[in-house]
């Protein structure tokens, strides 16, 4: 298929690629690729295992002394050249994200441009890795502070933003002087696959960017516990999280952990109501509400929740399902069936705890949705805060709200969590959004807005949502490590 072919509908076979080659699992083994839409196998990946994870760290470990040593102006070059062939292949690229994912096409185009932006950002910063330079206690004596990569990185990304994701990890870690190995997901692999082309384009050395496909317990397990591995950064569910952490202590390989949450939804009583329903349809049914930080409970004061729940329900009820390719479609289906199922099940024990089902709650009928992973957007009324459904993470089209009376006990139920990755805040009142800046515990707060983190930001969590975090100055520091010189001279 050429780059210009805006029309296929099935993606062929992706190979591996290690070092700077197009090469198949040792085992000869594949796995298959579902569109969610459709039930349809559409492409095919190796399964990779052990062999091939460890032939691929080797590749890395090759690679790192002479990438380390590249002048950061020049692996920043390089790497901005790689931003462009992105950009360049965006079409191609969001094409295979809406086939293989179930994602809006429109989605597909901007996960592309963002997955371009992720290398290109701390590429055009490679001059400004700075260490420091302090005064010794000691006469004629220098004390410096250098920062240096780590070697050999493991990136593995999740399903929902599986391009995007891996680029956030590639562009830093390289632009570090780090060279990794990325392991997509084995649901949604093909998008990142497509990089091991673009990185050859671009220039990028052999083994200093390796694609390794395979599952989590053998081929994510193999790279996380090699022991030329020094960092594993990892996107994904708490449950995987936590046994990659454990799976690092032999080796004390250093980790950045981006995991679930389970977003509060604030809206007091002086809020904008229609700005707050504008923000909760782009916080929950973004990517067919896939998204770690997407709104997952709402507590909503007394005195506006009534026509919250009616505005909500009234615009959530307008929502398109079809296919992701349309043009005019609004949500697509779940990633595959265990999701969706899972989904379900939440919502029926949420309905027989007590929930009022607002609406949607079932998969919709009709030919179009008799094969593909469906669900329509779902609003639960009379939630309250013990409930399953207001505590574990949905990853869906489901909003269950509940009804608060003031600031305080906003506070008390939003930090009554597990999670720390995001909240939402809606008010005017400035002396609650300065107590909510010390009070809320999570590592990215929006007041007066939707979702939608930015590069120059930090996007991290808090307790089981994650260790570490991502982009600007901050994520940047996650792939360097320090090394203190004290230089006498005298």
């Amino acid at each position: 298929m050429s780059n210009s072919d805006s029309n296929f509908t099935t993606l062929g076979h992706h190979q591996m690629y290690i070092h700077g080659e197009s090469v198949e699992a040792i085992s000869g083994k594949t796995v298959d690729v579902e569109n969610p839409a459709t039930e349809e196998v559409i492409g095919s990946v190796p399964n990779g295992d052990q062999a091939d994870a460890d032939a691929a760290i080797e590749s890395a470990s090759r690679a790192a002394k002479a990438w380390a040593a590249t002048p950061a102006v020049e692996r920043g070059n390089i790497l901005i050249a790689f931003a462009e062939k992105i950009k360049a292949n965006r079409e191609r690229l969001a094409r295979i994200l809406a086939l293989e994912m179930g994602k809006t096409y429109e989605l597909a185009l901007g996960e592309a441009d963002v997955s371009a932006d992720f290398i290109n950002f701390p590429a055009q910063a490679a001059r400004r890795l700075e260490g420091d330079i302090l005064p010794s206690d000691n006469p004629s004596e220098h004390l410096m502070i250098h920062k240096v990569p780590y070697g050999v990185t493991v990136g593995i990304a999740a399903w929902n933003f599986p391009l995007a994701l891996a680029c956030r990890k590639i562009g830093p870690a390289l632009t570090a002087g780090n060279v990794m190995v990325v392991k997509p997901p084995s649901v949604t692999p093909i998008a990142v696959m497509e990089l091991g082309r673009l990185a050859t384009e671009a220039g990028i050395p052999p083994g200093v960017l390796n694609l390794v496909t395979g599952g989590g317990s053998t081929m994510g397990t193999a790279l996380v516990k090699n022991p030329k591995t020094r960092l594993v950064t990892m996107t994904g569910s708490t449950k995987t999280g936590q046994q990659i952490f454990k799976d690092c202590a032999d080796t004390l390989a250093a980790v950045r952990l981006e995991l679930g949450g389970k977003a509060p939804f604030i809206l007091l009583e002086d809020g904008d109501v229609d700005k707050a329903v504008e923000a909760a349809m782009l916080s929950r049914y973004l990517n067919n509400g896939q998204v770690c930080t997407c709104s997952e409970r709402y507590y909503i004061h007394e005195k506006v929740y009534d026509e919250f729940v009616a505005k909500f329900v009234e615009k959530s009820a307008q929502l398109k399902l079809g296919s992701p390719l349309d043009a005019d479609t609004d949500i697509g289906p779940k990633v595959n069936r265990t999701e969706l199922e899972n989904m379900e099940a939440m919502v029926q024990r949420a309905i027989d705890a007590g929930c009022k089902l607002e609406l949607g709650g079932k998969r919709p009928a009709g030919e179009q949705y008799a094969k593909g992973h469906w669900y329509e957007p779902t609003i639960l009324s009379g939630a309250t805060n013990d409930m399953e459904i207001m505590r574990e993470e949905v990853f869906g089209v489901v909003s269950p709200i509940m009804k608060i009376s003031s600031f305080d006990e906003a506070m008390a139920l939003a930090n009554d969590s597990d999670y720390g990755l995001s909240a939402f805040l809606f008010t005017h009142d400035h002396r609650f959004i300065q107590r909510a800046v010390l009070e809320l515990d999570f590592g990215e707060v929006y007041v007066n807005r939707g979702m939608g983190e930015q590069r120059q930001g930090f996007h991290n969590g808090y307790k089981l949502s994650g260790t570490g975090g991502e982009d600007g100055k901050y994520g940047m520091e996650n792939y360097l490590e320090k090394k203190t010189f004290y230089v006498n001279f005298g």
